[in-house]
């Protein structure tokens, strides 16, 4: 483990999540060139450029995301939650 304080955890989603998401999309994107021999070199450039400009948007968008969620569902008992967990 790296010793990171649990209060950082949405950080180090964020970072997973942008990595993960931008990694596949990537990928996709970069399949048209899987015959040419390029397609290595272009999925990790564009997963790097694509993550590097998602990891902000992930990062700021994720509590309106986790607000509307929470906003959108209700917890097992039928009341609405105060705040997520």
């Amino acid at each position: 483990m790296l010793g990171i304080p649990r209060r950082y955890s949405h950080f180090i989603f964020g970072v997973i999540q942008a990595g993960l998401t931008s990694f596949i999309a990537a990928a996709i994107a970069s399949i048209s060139l899987w015959g040419s021999g390029r397609f290595l070199h272009n999925w990790m450039l564009s997963w790097l450029v694509s993550w590097v400009m998602m990891l902000p948007a992930v990062l700021f968008a994720a509590p309106a995301i986790q607000y509307v969620a929470v906003f959108l569902t209700r917890d097992d008992h039928g009341g609405r939650m105060n705040r997520a967990s």
